[in-house]
């Protein structure tokens, strides 16, 4: 029986256009960086070369320590002791990029009916940015971080989507079993790899990314509205 569902966030819970958010992110926080005396061109290529090694991590050490190993290694004196400095941009100036984002109330319904149902709920967004950020973007979906008993962040993973073992990560870290969960995912590439970690799924369709024209018949699929309807459809958890 499912017990747990995990969520994506961005193109999930989140209404997201990776476009128009990646542009914000790097403009503001190129801007902070220009305050602390950093080279923004310089440290945004260092991000890009952070977040490719952290989706290369292989269990060694957590996300947050890869990043900050490249970053560091490519950055060299510039950026040292500046790791709280830069953090606190995602407490101040990031949050401002919500302002133009528009939640779907359909999110927050199918939350708290499942919570009435008595299901835990992981949100399982891939580890790459701070606790902090990742809180902030719950936000914006119009949740609660209290919403949900794990949320995947950089400072706590040592593995990213779409590497099954991030899932196998994430069932350890909740102490489930692949049979009881169930992902709601967005992205047939990212989400897909949770089946590998044997975990059930349901493709977000409204939002969906796929780039592999992956036949999705053989997956529960559907708009918010099927979703909600899927949600309807569960049985309570005992």
């Amino acid at each position: 029986m499912k017990t747990t569902i995990l969520f994506d966030l961005d193109g999930t819970l989140l209404p997201m256009d990776q476009e128009f958010f990646m542009k914000a992110y790097f403009d503001a926080l190129g801007k902070k960086c220009v305050s602390l005396s950093l080279d923004a061109q310089a440290m945004t290529g260092a991000i890009w070369a952070a977040t490719k090694a952290m989706m290369k991590n292989d269990g060694s050490m957590t996300n947050e320590t890869r990043c900050w190993n490249v970053l560091g290694g490519i950055m060299g004196d510039a950026i040292a002791g500046k790791k709280e400095l830069l953090t606190s941009f995602y407490e101040h100036e990031f949050c401002k990029i919500g302002d133009f984002v528009t939640p779907d109330p359909r999110a927050k319904q199918c939350v708290t009916r499942l919570k009435e149902k008595g299901y835990t709920l992981v949100l399982a967004t891939t580890p790459l940015f701070p606790r902090v950020a990742t809180l902030e973007r719950i936000r914006w979906a119009g949740l609660s971080p209290d919403d949900f008993s794990l949320i995947s962040t950089y400072e706590d993973f040592s593995f990213t989507k779409p590497n099954p073992e991030y899932y196998r990560e994430v069932l350890k870290k909740c102490n489930k079993q692949p049979d009881e969960c169930l992902l709601v995912g967005n992205d047939t590439v990212e989400d897909m790899a949770a089946a590998k970690a044997g975990i059930s799924l349901f493709f977000l369709t409204e939002h969906l990314i796929n780039q592999n024209n992956t036949d999705l018949s053989a997956f529960a699929h559907g708009d918010f509205d099927a979703l909600c309807a899927f949600v309807e459809s569960l049985p309570d958890v005992n």
